[in-house]
């Protein structure tokens, strides 16, 4: 613990609020809410408290905190899930595939319009969902349209459009799936109640529909309309239908979610039964992940409070498995925002508590799914991947290969690169730089060794996977190079090639001739693909150097340029043609120097030779 976080642990007050621990780069590690910010924060960084791997992996790293004190616990509950959709820790449990689910929205116009979407923008528009499964969204979508005369088009209906009959009537007006907004013959006051009703039927509220629809009918039938009589009975049809493939669970007509969660290594799958009408209208799913070591009670606590965080359909009840530590504070602040009370519930026995079970049962399901999917994509091996572990008559699959290249101009500015790829793919968190310390004269052979030396000098000290294969960017002399050092740290059986650019020509250790593979083949493309990538990176590093050494011995020419000013001078402009362009006060007021300094400074770009 270093001494800025035992400075700012003395002055944490006894107050609700968010915590955020940060990193040496100022990256948010982990972030929790806490009713007392002195007491929780301080937790962390007592010797006494259990040891907790993941805990004890994300304090390692923290280097600074920050804390935002709240008004109350709901407040801080509130912000807390808004800040974790934010930053998206690496250390807070994580809700995957969070924006990939399909709503249905309905927006915020005079004649609004429904339709499906992904992308959630909050101005006012109602959203319905998220819709884990897309072919229930789409089944609602049809029976509502085959339900309401809602308009298809996507003009902006304002009055004056509507008053000066801007907009043509299309053929949904011809066939009645509208009644032409566009052109006045539906006012807004029918519209909007029109909406009223959609936005019942997506909450699962189709009692009354029905009821409404099956009086319309008669009158038609009463007044001898048969014709209308009959559109009506298609709808009542329709949306019968509907309401038969939602399974009846309850007698009464309340509104409740159902939540249960299903938890193994490092996944958690979290479920969520919505009953309306006493009916199942829908089945939610999220696979969480980075779960490893906390509790249940956590896991779902968070997963509650980031599913209302994004959803405008809260229930008037909750039924979970077991309690929650907050679960006061969540019943506040759902309360808070729907204006009437919401009450969490956890059922022992009787028939909530077997749809519990039952729901339990689906999130066990899924996540053994989701398990089998993973287990199949790590099977899945790429052709190319296959095809090149044939051609070099490898005994295991290439799946994790490494590629080095050097890079230098005459000696100068040596440096290199190490890209790796996995199953065929580049994995850029993996990429590597070097900067050659040991040469400065063009031995590309000596920078070669010295870069392999350092490389699995560390993944061996580190205990680290070796890859299943390196890749040399060169011909025999750097092949050779690199073969010395493995056998000096007794890899004498790592597998290794070197790719000369010319020919293409492969180098295989123990082959005396260089090795030729078709053109076309799907495993020379793959190393020519490794190659190209390990020369862009090490070109792009070594490009970078030479435009640092050029401003800084251009810089260090200028009387009264110190080290580090001459160090500011550089990460403000980044090199001499930009500071070319700008004017002496440009000059001064960017890099907050002297006048008389800023006016040496561009004398000495403007006039030196």
């Amino acid at each position: 613990m270093n001494i800025k976080i035992q400075e700012k642990l003395k002055t944490l007050p006894s107050k609700p609020g968010v915590y955020l621990f940060k990193n040496k780069a100022g990256k948010v590690l982990y972030l929790g809410k806490a009713k007392s910010l002195h007491s929780r924060v301080r937790s962390y960084f007592q010797k006494s408290r259990l040891f907790d791997p993941r805990l004890q992996s994300f304090i390692d790293k923290t280097t600074d905190f920050e804390f935002i004190v709240t008004d109350s616990d709901v407040e801080a509950l509130i912000l807390e899930a808004n800040l974790i959709k934010k930053y998206k820790p690496r250390y807070n449990i994580n809700l995957k595939d969070d924006k990939s689910y399909p709503y249905i929205r309905i927006t915020a116009e005079d004649f609004p319009q429904v339709y499906p979407t992904r992308k959630v923008i909050r101005d006012g528009s109602t959203y319905f969902g998220p819709y884990t499964n897309v072919k229930d969204m789409r089944y609602a979508l049809t029976t509502l349209k085959r339900l309401f005369a809602i308009r298809s088009c996507k003009y902006n209906l304002s009055d004056e459009v509507v008053a000066k009959k801007k907009v043509q009537l299309c053929l949904d007006y011809f066939i009645k799936k509208c009644k032409g907004p566009c052109q006045g013959l539906q006012s807004k006051e029918d519209y909007t109640q029109t909406i009223a009703k959609v936005r019942e039927f997506l909450k699962g509220k189709t009692t009354n529909i029905l009821s409404e629809l099956q009086q319309q009918m008669h009158e038609f039938a009463a007044k001898q309309k048969f014709e209308e009589a009959a559109m009506i009975r298609d709808k009542i049809e329709a949306l019968d239908k509907y309401r038969n493939t939602q399974k009846m669970v309850m007698d009464d007509h309340s509104e409740r979610d159902f939540f249960a969660i299903a938890q193994e290594d490092d996944d958690a799958c979290a479920v969520i039964f919505k009953i309306r009408e006493g009916k199942i209208i829908g089945r939610v799913h999220y696979y969480l992940s980075d779960v490893l070591n906390s509790s249940a009670q956590m896991v779902l606590q968070h997963f509650v409070n980031q599913y209302y965080t994004n959803s405008d359909e809260i229930p008037s009840e909750i039924f979970l498995p077991f309690d929650l530590d907050d679960m006061a504070t969540i019943e506040d602040w759902l309360s808070s925002r729907i204006d009437r009370r919401v009450k969490i519930i956890i059922p022992k026995v009787g028939d909530k508590r077997k749809l519990i079970e039952m729901c339990g049962k689906n999130a066990q399901y899924l996540l053994e799914e989701l398990k089998l999917q993973k287990y199949k994509a790590w099977e899945y091996v790429p052709n190319n991947v296959r095809s090149l572990q044939r051609d070099l008559r490898l005994k295991n699959l290439p799946r994790y290969i490494e590629c080095f290249d050097i890079s230098n101009i005459q000696g100068k500015d040596p440096v290199a690169s190490m890209v790796s790829f996995h199953d065929g793919r580049p994995k850029k968190n993996a990429y590597r730089r070097f900067i050659i310390k040991s040469k400065d004269s063009p031995d590309d052979f000596a920078m070669m060794r010295e870069v392999i030396q350092r490389r699995y000098t560390r993944l061996l000290r580190e205990k680290q996977k070796l890859p299943d294969l390196i890749v040399i960017d060169g011909g025999k002399g750097q092949l050779s190079s690199a073969i010395v050092v493995l056998e000096q740290l007794n890899l004498k059986n790592q597998p290794i090639i070197g790719l000369a650019k010319r020919l293409e020509e492969i180098f295989i250790p123990g082959y005396q001739d260089a090795q030729m593979l078709p053109k076309t083949s799907s495993s020379l493309k793959l190393l020519q693909h490794i190659r190209n990538e390990a020369h862009r990176f090490a070109i792009t590093f070594h490009r970078e150097r030479r435009k640092k050494r050029t401003l800084i011995s251009s810089l260090e020419k200028i009387p009264g340029i110190a080290t580090k000013r001459r160090d500011l001078l550089l990460k403000t402009f980044g090199s001499i043609k930009e500071m070319k362009k700008l004017t002496i006060q440009e000059i001064k007021e960017r890099s907050k120097i002297p006048n008389a300094l800023a006016q040496k400074i561009y004398d000495f770009l403007h006039h030196a030779d």
